[in-house]
Order: C-alpha cells, then structure tokens, then sequence
C-alpha cells in the first residue's frame, strides 16, 4: 500500500502531494511538503499569478527537489535512506504495474530566438514530423509506357477516390476525367532512360507558409540578476552557488512562519535527534588504536560508495588509500566509530582536494589585464558534444553583467554549423545586454581556416577596438587523436590565452580522468588548463564524482558549474555542498 500526504499554498492555489510506500516510515515527509512548498512558491510564483496561465516552466526544478532529499535524507540517522530518483527507461514496465503515475507540471517549449523571416537560422519545427506540405508541390514516380501495374498496385489506383489525399496532379487529373484520356505531353529522357521531372517543381520544404502573426520577432524574456547572482559593494556581479540560494529560500519562509506562529518546536527535531544520539552507541571503538585490519572492510564500503557517486576508480582508491594512511595507528575518542572516523577523514580528503590553491577571481584579473592596456583572453576546449559554445555563451553573459566589452571568436571551423550557432548566441545576448549596459559581438572568418590564425586575429583586433575580453571557441576533438590534439600547441602560442578552460561532461565517468591529463598535457611546454567547466550537472543529481577524478587527475580547479541550458544557468563551485553530496 501506499501512504499519500499533502500540503496546500492557498494563496497560489496549489496543492504539493507527497506518496511513498507504507512499508517505508519516513518521519522527514512533513518537512519536505513544506521546503518543496516554499521553494516551488517562491521561484514559480510570478508565473502563477499571471493571466492566462497554462503551462508553468519548472524545468530546473529537479535539481532542487534532489538536494532537498539528500539534505534531509542524510539529517535522519534513524531511519533507512530512501532514494528517490525518477525511474530508467527500462523500469517503465514495472513501474505502471506497481505504483499509478504522478502528475508533474508541464514543461513549455518556448523559442530560444525569435523565428523573422530576416533571421539567420532556420526555425525547428516543435513537432518530431514534418508539416504535409501543399498538394500541388507532391511528387509522384509516373508509370513508364509498357509497364505492367501489380495487383496491390491496381488495388490502389481503384480506390484512389476514397484516399483522403491526393497522389499528384496525374492521378487529379485522372479522377476528374473519367474516361477520357489526357494529351499525351513530350517526355524528357535522362542519361539512364528515367524520365526527369520538371526542374520549376518547388521542391524546398525548409520553411512552410507563417502568417504575418507567426513571423514577428518575440522578445527574449529578462533575466534577473538576483535569481543566478548578486551585486558586491564594489558592484561587481558575482556567481551564486546552488545550495546558497536554496538555503535563502527556505530560511526566509521558515522565518515568516515563525513571526506568523508561536508554536513551539515541532517534536519531529528532537525524534531525529534522539536517533542520531540512539546510532552513536553501535559499534563503539572509543579509545582503540586503529589498525589496517580495523579499517579494510569499512575502506573497501567506502571505495564503492565513491565508484557509484561516478568518481572514477583511480581517484576513489587513491582517496582510500590517503585516509587509510592517515588513521593507522590513530586513537580513536570517546564514543567513536570507525565507520564515522572513516567518514570524517574522508570529506577532509575530498575538500583538501576541490579547495583551489590559487585565486579564481576572474573578475579581478580581468581588471588587471585591462589596465596593461590588453583584452583578457579566455578560451574553451573539450571533447565533442560536452557544451563548449553553450557555456561560452554563459560565460559571456556572467560578463555583461559586469558592463564588459565582450569580443567572442567563432575559432571552430570544422563543425557544420558551429559559426551560426555563435550567431545566435551573440544575438540574443546583443538583446540582453542593452538592458544591462554591456556590449557583446561575433568575430568570424567562415570555415576551413586555421582556427589558431583565427584566434590570433581575434585578439589582435579586440586590442585595437577596445574591448575589455575575448573569448574563443575551439573545435571539439578526441583526447585521444594525436593528429586533432597536436593543434592545441600552436593555438596557444599564436593565442595567447590568459586562462584555457577545459569544457567536462558531470555525466562521464572514469574517462574523465584520460580527458583531463590528455588536455593539459597538449599546449606544449610550461603551458596546461587553468580551470574546469563542468557542464549538465543538473542531469546527475549527487553523482558529481567528475568533479572530484579530473581534479585529482590534475590539481586544476573546477571554475564553473553549467545546471540547465539558460544562460543564467552557471553556477560557482561550494566545496562543502559537493563534499556532502558526495558522502550522503
């Protein structure tokens, strides 16, 4: 059976559901109704109030909903973990047979760009098939003389007037003249004896018939600052974390509950307390001197928990390997187990790790640069398909927040496509920087050009028109293709980039390791990576392991985090919420 609990927001007029199992008693459901409420009110509540409103987009709202669980997950020690993860695909079976389905909010598919009829790209259609095009553009194949029709093929031709659409301007004809049969027109032989159609048939589909409704520019919609970052005292803007802006959240609604009540402390805290108390009495070694056989079985539990956060194996046993260093030989304290000893030791080991040894202030070395009289020089690199010119673009738009002058170089001349992507990027960010004071523009030489000459054109003509920073977009390679990554050498020595970012994959795993030490290793001597851009991390929930393996792979820090595919989706890294994402 199932148990089914709800809670109401009355003044947005929804009502939060939560079901899970009765076999499984979860004493933090209550509390979850009641984040989940806050959280959900306070993001989508605009949206809400709006006339009209059908369809509300919460497209990254899993991602709070998942941290939500893990928090509250890892605060009750008394009661069994229960994850609650969306079902694979091949779990769809099972899942209809045992449990009903739970109705979500649906996603709205809106239009990143606007669809003009002056605009460079062309629009993707919403549907997943083509729209029936006009009859009198179909083609048909016409019978050749002396051809003998089958039986299926007669079949047709009979009931050719109860098909619901026509098969050409032949078979129209055909149906309208009855019997009678139409002049013979001159044919047209190919080179193989086909019979060649009219060269004047319109023959292009690419874009259909659009009012003049449907061809008008739509607006981007603003982005404020304060839903993604924050102005400092020096009014420089400023990344916020994931957790951060939770935690504002939930605080503000748990003190406006408190001001509206003055109901004592609800009796679920001291319950979980009592249970976390209750747990400290299992297994307690206090005093003992730790030995390699106390700490191998609880080692290797550790091991497999890191390898199914998704950090790869190298990392997860080198980890194991340092707290086991660290703890032989150690007296434990009063009322200490090994299991938390290990625990304890092993998020010191993680967030010795992830915490950077030099400065990420990018914002300040940008300043820097600009009084030397140059553009600072960014550039991104990665493997195929990982999101370098979508976090680029972000990236460009953390930068117009801050008023730069912001020069983005289309040096991926490979990829189909890749300069008319930058287009549109530039356009719409040309459009939301106007609002914000900034100014952004696209350099580009088309294809088959050296990406490095490219690059270095592009720095030198942002130097000479005044711009604060240059970014560079670079064709996505294997990192295993000596030939591809040989390239890297000679665009940094032509580009001379102030800081390469490696462009990473959350949902990679042990490759990841190969990824990194392949990038860095590949702009020659004294030159390597600067940082890390770990892109989807919204698609992982805790598996964040990527971040912890390229790090220990190479000892270069992660700058970046991409949670969604807005540009207002980039985030800083909070060591401490990976570190507890990584141990829950």
């Amino acid at each position: 059976g199932y148990t089914l609990k709800w809670t109401a927001a009355k003044d947005a007029g929804l009502i939060f559901v939560a079901v899970y199992q009765s076999l499984v008693h979860l004493t933090w459901i209550d509390k979850l109704l009641d984040n989940v409420r806050a959280l959900f009110v306070d993001k989508y509540g605009e949206q809400l109030k709006k006339e009209h409103t059908s369809v509300v987009n919460c497209d990254t709202f899993g991602t709070y909903f998942d941290r939500q669980i893990q928090q509250l997950e890892g605060a009750d020690d008394s009661t069994p973990s229960v994850k609650l993860t969306p079902p694979s695909s091949t779990d769809n079976d099972s899942a209809e047979e045992s449990a009903p389905a739970i109705p979500v909010v649906q996603k709205p598919k809106q239009p990143l760009y606007d669809t003009s009829a002056d605009s460079t790209p062309v629009p993707t259609p919403d549907t997943s098939r083509p729209n029936t095009p006009a009859q009198n553009h179909l083609l048909t194949g016409k019978a050749r003389p002396g051809a003998k029709l089958s039986r299926r093929d007669r079949k047709k031709a009979t009931a050719g007037n109860s098909a619901p659409a026509s098969s050409g301007d032949e078979a129209s004809a055909r149906r309208k003249g009855g019997a009678k049969s139409a002049t013979k027109k001159n044919r047209t032989w190919g080179e193989f004896g086909a019979e060649e159609e009219d060269p004047s048939v319109i023959l292009d589909y690419s874009r259909s018939d659009l009012g003049d409704e449907a061809t008008e520019a739509e607006a981007l919609e603003e982005i404020k600052q304060e839903t993604w970052g924050r102005k400092t005292n020096k009014g420089q803007f400023v990344l916020k974390d994931l957790d951060e802006e939770m935690d504002e959240i939930i605080a503000a609604q748990n003190a406006k509950k408190q001001k509206e009540t003055s109901v004592a402390p609800s009796s679920g805290l001291v319950g979980s307390s009592l249970g976390a108390i209750g747990g400290l009495f299992k297994n307690i070694v206090g005093g003992k001197t730790l030995t390699k056989e106390d700490l191998a079985k609880s080692l290797k539990g550790m091991e497999e928990h890191l390898l199914k956060k998704n950090v790869a194996r190298e990392a997860a046993v080198r980890l194991c390997e340092s707290v086991e260093r660290d703890l032989i030989g150690l007296k434990t304290g009063s009322f200490t187990t090994i299991e938390s000893t290990i625990r304890s030791s092993m998020e010191k080991a993680l967030t010795k790790i992830l915490t950077p040894t030099s400065s990420l202030d990018l914002l300040r070395e940008i300043t820097t640069v600009n009084a030397s009289g140059r553009p600072y020089v960014l550039s991104i690199v990665g493997v195929n398909g990982v999101g370098k010119s979508t976090n680029l673009s972000k990236i460009a738009f953390f930068m117009l927040q801050n008023q730069h002058r912001v020069l983005i170089a289309a040096a991926d001349t490979f990829r189909s496509g890749a300069v008319e992507q930058l287009g549109v990027h530039v356009k719409n960010l040309k459009e939301l920087s106007k609002r914000e004071g900034g100014e952004v523009d696209l350099f580009q030489k088309g294809y088959g050009k050296d990406a490095a000459n490219i690059a270095q054109d592009a720095v030198a003509f942002a130097g000479k028109n005044g711009y604060n920073v240059v970014l560079i977009d670079t064709a996505g390679r294997r990192h295993n293709d000596a030939r591809l990554m040989s390239n890297l050498e000679k665009f940094a020595k032509l580009a001379q980039p102030d800081k390469i970012l490696m462009v990473g994959e959350a949902l990679v795993g042990s490759d990841s390791v190969a990824q990194a030490r392949n990038f860095n290793n590949s702009f020659g001597a004294g030159r390597g990576l600067d940082g890390f851009v770990i892109s989807k991390c919204d698609t992982v929930g805790d598996m964040v392991g990527t971040l912890v393996s390229m790090v220990h792979a190479t000892g270069i820090p992660v700058v970046f985090l991409g949670v969604g595919q807005h540009y207002a989706d980039l985030r800083g890294l909070n060591v401490g919420s990976v570190c507890r994402l990584l141990m829950s």
